[in-house]
């Protein structure tokens, strides 16, 4: 399958699995705001650390994931730390 530029390199998810909730801007001071109701659906509370992880094509970036840290931890520490 060839990928066209416009294509992303993330992996196309199923509609069921991915839509377009909210929009951000990014300020002045390169800030943004998460939506009340995304941080709601997310669970994310003031104090939370956000991990964000990069997709790359070669060099340059196509895709931006973020994840809640403390789960992120919890995954790296099952990979690190198998039960057995």
């Amino acid at each position: 399958m060839s990928t066209t530029k416009s294509e992303s390199c993330c992996s196309k998810p199923e509609v069921s699995q991915y839509r377009i909730e909210s929009l951000v801007s990014i300020d002045d001071r390169g800030q943004m705001v998460l939506p009340k109701e995304i941080r709601e659906k997310l669970g994310v509370r003031p104090g939370d650390k956000l991990a964000v992880a990069l997709s790359y094509k070669g060099n340059k970036v196509c895709c931006a994931h973020i994840f809640k840290a403390i789960e992120l931890a919890g995954k790296v520490k099952e990979v690190v730390e198998p039960e057995e």
